[in-house]
Parts: C-alpha cells; structure tokens; sequence
C-alpha cells in the first residue's frame, strides 16, 4: 500500500475554515504533527511519499481532497472552493506513475473526503464541497468498472469523512448529528460517543486504524470491537478543520 502525502504549507493559517472557528496554528508543531502521521502509517506497513508541489497553497496539506484514486483510476477532483482549485495539477505527474488519470471540471464540485469506498461502493457526501452535478460524472466514471454511487447528505460539517468513515471489517463509524444513519439502512452503523464529534473520521490501514489521539473514548470504543488503535497527535490539522483521513491519499500501489 502507498500512501501520498503533502508537507504543510507555510502559509498554512491562511487555510480554508468552514465549521470551526479561526484559531492560531503553530506551523512547527503542524510539521512535526505531520513527521509523526507518516511515521505511523509507516508502522502500518505503508509506503509514504511525501511531496511538497503545492506549497504556496494554504490547503495542499489535505491532499485526500484532489483525487479519487481506485483500483483502476484516478480521478482528479473539482474543488468545492474556488481557492483550492489549482491542486489537483500539481499532483497528476505523480498519479500518473501509478494509475490511468482522468478529471472532473467545473461546474460540477466534488472533493476526495466527500468519498468513502466500502468494498465496490462509494458512498459521496452531498456537501458545500460537492454538488449532484459532481456525484453524477462519478458516477458516469466508475459504474463502467463495477462501483456503485451513493449520494449521502451532509450537514453541519465539511465532508462526509467528516462524520463517517469505515471500519475495517465494513461496519460505518458516524456522527449521528452530521450523518443521518438511517440513509445508510444496508449498513451496520457504530455510533460515536456524542462528546466526541470529531471522532468518526478515523482511517484503516491494513489491519490498524489511526484516529486522532484527543478522541480516547472512541479509541476505546474502537478497541473494544478488536482493532488495532494508533491514535496520532493533529492538533494543529484540527484548527484547519482537518482529520486523519484528509492527510494523505492512500491505494495499492
């Protein structure tokens, strides 16, 4: 397994902020947060390549947002924000080492941490990042190779990662609040502990999950259903409005 990942940007607390306040981030303590993020997932028998193309923006940290990248694709996105739009370019030469790429345009929206993939399905949130517009050319792109696309609303945060992601074994971790688990009725839903609403934005590597240290009653939760926790220190991601999916894009490489 590879995973991608981008050094923060400089220019990091000019960033985009949607759902949480402003707030001072401490850019040094942000590079060695992201020093120790790949050095787990290092520890989970991960690849990581570390790039920095797109240092004078503010977001190019959060590379999970500029592709889709399956099995036999990789689709660079359209940016919800008009100010993050020039990423995806600087990441296709190295996607095009490893997978056939193709794009999404405006007008449609769509960005990588409104996708969750559960086996052949895709679930898409329906946000401010991500339009049906978007939903629908995925889904012209990926039904042809087996998937299929569901369209999930989101409210009161960014993405759909923000609220729900997948455990290893297929059971979808959520935030009541965000996600209405009642549009997921095919899936096993485990419910996040309700002081802790960041907390359902975890990542499965392999046979681990990482999730982001503050969240201890979730990594207790998630231990209890016999994962392997490794929690990771992301305070300063957190400021950006970012979890521990959003730092990296990770396939088979």
């Amino acid at each position: 397994m590879l995973a991608l990942t981008h050094l923060p940007s400089p220019n990091m607390q000019a960033c985009q902020r949607t759902f949480v306040p402003h707030a001072a981030i401490a850019y040094e303590r942000a590079l060695a947060q992201h020093t120790a993020y790949c050095e787990a997932l290092q520890a989970c028998r991960v690849k990581v390549v570390t790039l920095n193309v797109n240092a004078q923006h503010p977001d190019s940290t959060f590379l999970e947002d500029t592709a889709i990248v399956l099995d036999e694709v990789a689709l660079l996105t359209s940016m919800g924000s008009p100010a993050r739009r020039e990423e995806p370019q600087g990441i296709e030469p190295i996607l095009r080492q490893h997978r056939e790429v193709t794009r999404i345009d405006p007008p449609a929206k769509i960005e990588g941490g409104d996708v969750l993939r559960v086996g052949r399905r895709l679930l898409v949130g329906s946000s401010t990042r991500t339009n049906y517009a978007g939903i629908t050319l995925l889904a012209g792109y990926v039904e042809p190779l087996g998937y299929t696309v569901q369209a999930v609303p989101v409210k009161n945060c960014l993405h759909l990662k923000t609220g729900c992601t997948a455990l290893p074994d297929g059971r979808v971790l959520i935030n009541p609040a965000w996600i209405n688990p009642t549009t997921l009725p095919e899936f096993e839903i485990v419910e996040i502990p309700p002081d802790e609403p960041w907390a359902a934005n975890v990542c499965p590597v392999n046979s681990s999950v990482l999730l982001a240290a503050q969240h201890i009653r979730t990594a207790e939760l998630i231990d209890s259903l016999g994962f392997n926790v490794r929690p990771v220190e992301l305070s300063e991601f957190a400021k950006a409005e970012g979890g521990v999916t959003c730092l990296s894009l990770l396939f088979n490489g």
